[in-house]
């Protein structure tokens, strides 16, 4: 047997790295014979940048900035000078995981960071940015990061706002300049395909698992919606609707809005950096394993393990998966087109347990 081993991480408990290592050593177990291979893949999310690095050969650069709730921290981003491109993951300066659960106020947080992390590399001479979306704490459509390149966004009173979730509502004007980055292109690089606002936009998906409460949920939703009117009525832009513009809290759309950013599929982007066709190609791959943490309804709204099923039924190669937690019956799994799904998770034993064992559970 040949084995593709594509996994995604395991969120708070497994890189894709060490996944991708106790995949193997299970098959191994169970079969002494086979051959296993593997590509590092994100969709986007949390580890695009090692997927970047392993791939591409980058300089690791740290700056000074800030985490989502604007506390000093030193983040990291690659870049290429060959190309005058840089590769930032949202994670690293605006991520849910630089946060405590009690820290998770998603009314409080913003991109900013982030933005100042896209400062440093156009003033480096980046002239292309490749960002990878996902794993945010944030809710405000990338207002923080447009902050940082020279936007200012003001209230009725024409008073400037501090950018973040609760504040989309008071946006009354939006001052645009470009000269940071008029000669910059942007790349959104991200699977998640939501609007932004709606039931299925960016609030309703994401904000409860980053501290919202039902009513905070209506709240953002509204400001995400007054935020699209008011682009629309003064910079004379509409992609509230387009795929991926919820994705990272509406991060999607608002560097679209104010950074004209080109989307790029996350796991099209990853994999064609990587061998992935080449092995499918020249070692005829008997079955790919995929997994994340949880796969479940949104797995079919862009991440990575759908993005493998895709690749996988192009060739008709089955797709396994092992995940953290399966929130689909047997049906849901054929339908999301999975030859098969077993999950860590046992409801005998803490919920702890699947994280502080998920090494050993995935091998076996």
């Amino acid at each position: 047997m040949k084995a593709l081993l594509v996994p995604d991480k395991f969120k708070d408990s497994l890189t894709a790295t060490e996944v991708i290592e106790s995949i193997r050593l299970g098959v191994l177990d169970h079969n002494p014979d086979a051959e296993t291979y593997a590509v590092l893949a994100s969709d986007g999310g949390d580890g695009f940048l090692e997927a970047v690095r392993h791939y591409l050969d980058l300089e690791e650069v740290f700056v000074e900035t800030v985490d989502p709730l604007g506390r000093p921290i030193r983040a990291q981003y690659a870049f290429e000078p060959k190309n005058s491109a840089a590769y930032i993951e949202l994670a690293k300066a605006s991520g849910i995981e630089l946060l405590t659960e009690a820290e998770r106020k998603v009314m409080k947080t913003s991109t900013y960071g982030t933005g100042l992390q896209i400062r440093d590399a156009i003033d480096r001479g980046a002239t292309t940015i490749f960002l990878g979306l996902g794993g945010s704490a944030t809710n405000d459509a990338a207002t923080g990061i447009a902050t940082a390149l020279g936007y200012i966004f003001v209230d009725q009173g024409n008073d400037e706002l501090i950018v973040r979730g609760e504040a989309l509502s008071s946006i009354h004007a939006i001052k645009k300049d470009d000269s940071l980055f008029g000669h910059v292109r942007f790349v959104a690089v991200n699977d998640v395909q939501n609007p932004l606002y709606g039931p299925q936009g960016a609030a309703y998906t994401y904000a409860r698992q980053k501290g919202a409460t039902d009513s905070e949920i209506a709240f953002l939703d509204r400001g995400l919606t007054q935020l699209s009117e008011k682009v629309k009525e003064q910079l004379d832009v509409d992609v509230a609707h387009i795929p991926g513009s919820g994705a990272a809290g509406g991060t999607g759309y608002g560097l679209k809005a104010f950074l004209n950013a080109e989307f790029v599929g996350g796991t099209h982007f990853i994999l064609g950096l990587s061998r992935f066709h080449e092995i499918l190609d020249r070692h005829k791959i008997d079955c790919i394993i995929t997994g994340e943490g949880k796969i479940d309804s949104q797995t079919a709204h862009g991440k990575l393990v759908h993005g493998i099923i895709t690749e996988g039924k192009k060739r008709n190669i089955p797709v396994l998966a092992v995940c953290g937690k399966l929130g689909l019956d047997p049906d849901g799994v054929t339908q999301l087109g999975l030859a098969a799904a077993v999950e860590l998770y046992d409801p005998k034993k803490p919920v702890s347990y699947s994280y502080d064992n998920a090494a050993r559970l995935v091998r076996s």
